[in-house]
C-alpha cells in the first residue's frame, strides 16, 4: 500500500492489480446452485432461489466450462453428465431447444431458436470437442448434430452456435455440418462498416458483443478465410477501444451504447467481461500476438476490482460472483450466469499465467 498527498492529509492508494492476484477457478458456488436436475438460475445473496427454476442458457454455460477444465474432478464430471442430460431433455426433434424448466419439473416453453438454442450448441460443441469423458463427447456430438439441422434469425444466437461449431471443427475438421453452421454464423454477423468512427455491423452495441468478432476470427481461422479473420480482429480491437475507460475495462452496460450518444456506465454485467475475455483469448490463440493478452488481462482485472466502481466483483467466501456493477456498487446476489462468468474468466487467467511464466520478459504485471 502506498500513500499520496491529498487535501486533508495522506490517502492510501492500493497497489495495482496483478495477474498473480487472480484466484484459481472456484466451483463451490456452482455446486451450491446445482441439484439432481440441473443448475438453478438465481440466488439471493448466495442462497439459491428455487422458485425461478432452471434455464438452458445457464446449464449450457455450466457444461461448457466444465469441459474446458483440463483435469475435472469427479464432482465436476458428475455435474457435466447432469447438465448434458438436461440439455438432451430440452432438445426438440427439429433442432430447437426449450429454455425454461420450473422447479416443479415442467417445461414452460416450446422448442425454438432463441439465444438459448445457440448457447446449447455452444455447450454441446465444447463437450463434444473437449470433454475428458468419452460418453459425454459422443452424446454431446449426437445432440449437437441434431441442433445443426436448423438456423436462427437472431445474430447472437447464431454467434453462440457458431462458437460451438468451431469447437467441433477444432477436433474434427471434416465435420461438414459444423463448418456449414460456422460459415452461416459468420454470414449473419457480417463485416465491419467502412465508417471511421462506428465500424460495428449493427446500429448499436447491445449485449454479448464480443461473441460477434470471436465468431469471425474462428471462422477465418478454421475455414481458411483471411477476410473474415481480419474483419473479426478489426471489430474486436475497435470494441476493446470503445470499452476502455481511463485504462481499465468498462463493458457495455444494460441499455447499450449508440453512436453520438454519451456512454452511460452502469449496470454492467459480469457476462460481458467474460465474453471479452473469451474473444481476446481466441484472438491471442489464433494470431499468436501477445498484445491480446493485455486486453484479456483487463477483463480478468475487472472481476478483481479494476472497474468503474473500483470494487471486487466476487465473494471469496462462497466462490460466487456478484450479479452486476451498479452506480452504488455490486449487486450482491450471486446467480448462475454471473458465477459462471467469473469461473470462465479465471480459467483464462490460469492459462494466461502459465503462458506468461514462460516468456523471457517475465509475463504481465
Amino acid at each position: 500500500m502506498t500513500t499520496t498527498k491529498a487535501p486533508g492529509g495522506l490517502r492510501l492508494v492500493p497497489p495495482p492489480i496483478q495477474l498473480a492476484d487472480a484466484p484459481a477457478p472456484d466451483w463451490s458456488h456452482v455446486a451450491r446452485l446445482s441439484d439432481d436436475t440441473g443448475l438453478l438460475e438465481h440466488a439471493r445473496n448466495a442462497i439459491v432461489r428455487r422458485e425461478h427454476g432452471y434455464c438452458v442458457d445457464d446449464v449450457s454455460r455450466g457444461l461448457l466450462l466444465i469441459c474446458r477444465e483440463p483435469r475435472p474432478t469427479i464432482q465436476l464430471a458428475g455435474l457435466a453428465e447432469r447438465y448434458l442430460a438436461f440439455l438432451t431433455h430440452a432438445a426438440g426433434s427439429d433442432g430447437g431447444f426449450r429454455n425454461r424448466f420450473s422447479y416443479g419439473r415442467n417445461w414452460e416453453d416450446e422448442p425454438s431458436t432463441g439465444d438459448w438454442w445457440g448457447r446449447a450448441l455452444w455447450g454441446l460443441g465444447t463437450a463434444a470437442g473437449r470433454s475428458s469423458v468419452p460418453w459425454i463427447r459422443r452424446e454431446a456430438l449426437n445432440a449437437f448434430l441434431v441442433g445443426c439441422r436448423t438456423r436462427s434469425a437472431w445474430p447472437r444466437a447464431m454467434a453462440f452456435a457458431g462458437l460451438g461449431a468451431a469447437e467441433v471443427l477444432r477436433t474434427d475438421p471434416r465435420c461438414t455440418d459444423a463448418s456449414e453452421l460456422l460459415a452461416d454464423a459468420a454470414t449473419v454477423i457480417g463485416l465491419p462498416s467502412a465508417g471511421p468512427d462506428w465500424i460495428w455491423p449493427e446500429p448499436e452495441l447491445t449485449y454479448s458483443n464480443p461473441a460477434l468478432p470471436e465468431v469471425l476470427i474462428a471462422a477465418g481461422d478454421l475455414l481458411g478465410d483471411e477476410t473474415l479473420l481480419r474483419a473479426g480482429l478489426k471489430m474486436l480491437a475497435w470494441l476493446c477501444r470503445e470499452q476502455d475507460h481511463d485504462g481499465h475495462l468498462s463493458v457495455v452496460p444494460v441499455g447499450g451504447w449508440q453512436p453520438g450518444v454519451p456512454k452511460h456506465r452502469f449496470d454492467q454485467q459480469p457476462i460481458e467481461a467474460a465474453a471479452t475475455a473469451d474473444a481476446c483469448a481466441t484472438a491471442a490463440a489464433v494470431t499468436g500476438d501477445d498484445r491480446w493478452d493485455e486486453q484479456l488481462f483487463r477483463a480478468i482485472a475487472w472481476f478483481l476490482g479494476d472497474n468503474d466502481g473500483r470494487k471486487p466483483m466476487y465473494d471469496p467466501l462462497t466462490g460466487g460472483c456478484y450479479d452486476g456493477l451498479t452506480a452504488n456498487g455490486p449487486n450482491v446476489n450471486q446467480g448462475a450466469e454471473s458465477t459462471l462468468a467469473l469461473v470462465s474468466t479465471l480459467q483464462h487467467a490460469r492459462t494466461l499465467a502459465t503462458r506468461s511464466a514462460t516468456r523471457p520478459s517475465g509475463g504481465l504485471a
